[in-house]
């Protein structure tokens, strides 16, 4: 990808993050994914019915990376499935961790695909999808 266009979708979704908003309706799950080691802290609100991913919104303060790649991953996973989003968030960790993925399932979520070359920034685009797996474990506890 070229490197204009990738800084201008991260830019473009961290200026513009698309469903930042809190969400107070108990039926979405609520989880908290933060960064210890800076100021990265967001809510993901996910509502799940049928297991499908109806609804994901966020809330929170976090950097340009974090920030971009909660904005993307929502906007790639909205009406998937639940086993749809599991092969999204299995593919992203891969590419991050310069595993083997398949690129035809991440959209514009390829922009981090050279991410591992800050290691330090890793944790930053993967923080919004340790807070997605979160609320599907919840939502198939119950």
């Amino acid at each position: 990808m070229d490197e204009n266009l990738r800084r201008d979708i991260i830019l473009d979704n961290y200026q513009n993050p698309r469903n930042k908003e809190i969400v107070l309706d108990k039926r979405y799950i609520k989880v908290n994914s933060n960064n210890e080691s800076c100021i990265d802290n967001i809510d993901i609100y996910v509502l799940i019915e049928d297991d499908i991913l109806k609804d994901i919104k966020f809330s929170g303060e976090a950097c340009a990376i974090s920030t971009s790649s909660t904005s993307i991953m929502i906007q790639n996973l909205i009406g998937k499935s639940v086993s749809e989003s599991k092969m999204y968030i299995e593919n992203f960790e891969n590419m991050v961790q310069e595993l083997a993925y398949d690129n035809n399932l991440l959209n514009e979520a390829l922009v981090y695909s050279e991410i591992y070359k800050q290691g330090n920034r890793k944790n930053c685009a993967l923080l919004p999808y340790i807070g997605l797996k979160k609320a599907i474990k919840q939502y198939e506890k119950n």
